[in-house]
């Protein structure tokens, strides 16, 4: 085996188990955890690791532990929907964009512009003061910051499909630009747009948790990585693990993510495959 092909086999398996530990932690705590997550315990207020629990307690005296893997699931519940949301309609325009070029294409980017030009902090901020913070505003406003992301990756790699002879061998029989697009196009940048997705996916959880440390994504007292952040930061001297546990859950979260997309992109890459051969 060539170094190459070690390098991305690494990359994919490595990040598929750190994945795959995200989601079955997230789904095991539908159904059970170590403590109930809000139980106050004063008397087991800021317990060290082992002395209360695996990773000890916080300053509620609630278990670190079924924190985390309740805020597991949080992540996941903001992250996964705003993903695929802004993937489904960024997708569209970039479809749309690349299909119809000219005026449509001018109007999609420069709208793509406008979006790139507000952060996802501030996106959250304003749909805040609309419909109130809370997952909803969280989810809306990383939905919106993705949606230019996934308009000009699927631009980029459909114009390079519209170039193909089959599609202009499409064209010529009067093969309706929507029918191209939906038989031809989608699958062939199927492999680029899930690449994108785990990418995103990794910074969807970045961003939750810096909106939920700011008190603009999960409300307490549902536990939340960014929130376990910002309430650590009164007692980083008493118990540093109070920030160790949920910063460490983050980082290797979005580890597990980044190689998953890094595996993913070289495996369905054929250009690459055929370096390695």
């Amino acid at each position: 085996m060539k170094r190459s092909s070690l390098r991305w086999n690494t990359a994919l398996i490595v990040g598929g188990i750190l994945t795959a530990l995200l989601i079955v932690t997230a789904l095991l705590s539908l159904v059970w955890t170590p403590e109930v997550p809000t139980r106050v315990r004063i008397a087991l207020r800021l317990k060290a690791p082992l002395e209360a629990g695996l990773l000890g307690t916080d300053h509620f005296g609630r278990d670190v532990t079924s924190l985390l893997m309740v805020g597991a699931w949080n992540s996941l519940a903001i992250a996964w929907p705003a993903v695929l949301l802004g993937a489904a309609i960024g997708t569209a325009i970039g479809c749309a964009a690349a299909a119809w070029k000219g005026i449509a294409d001018e109007i999609a980017m420069r709208a793509s512009d406008v979006i790139f030009a507000f952060p996802a902090v501030l996106s959250a901020i304003m749909i805040g003061a609309l419909v109130g913070s809370g997952p909803l505003a969280a989810v809306l406003a990383i939905a919106v910051f993705n949606i230019p992301v996934f308009a000009r990756v699927t631009r980029g790699v459909a114009l390079q499909i519209w170039t193909l002879d089959y599609i202009a061998a499409a064209r010529a029989i009067g093969k309706h630009p929507l029918k191209i697009t939906l038989e031809d196009v989608l699958p062939n940048i199927a492999g680029s747009l899930i690449v994108q997705v785990t990418i995103q996916l990794a910074l969807a959880i970045l961003t939750e948790a810096g909106l939920s440390y700011l008190g603009l994504g999960v409300r307490p007292p549902n536990p939340s990585w960014g929130r376990m952040l910002s309430d650590a930061q009164t007692y980083l001297s008493q118990a540093p693990h109070l920030a160790i546990a949920p910063g460490i859950a983050i980082a290797l979260s979005v580890l597990g993510l980044n190689l998953l997309g890094d595996g993913l992109r070289d495996a369905l890459d054929p250009t690459l495959r055929g370096r390695e051969g």
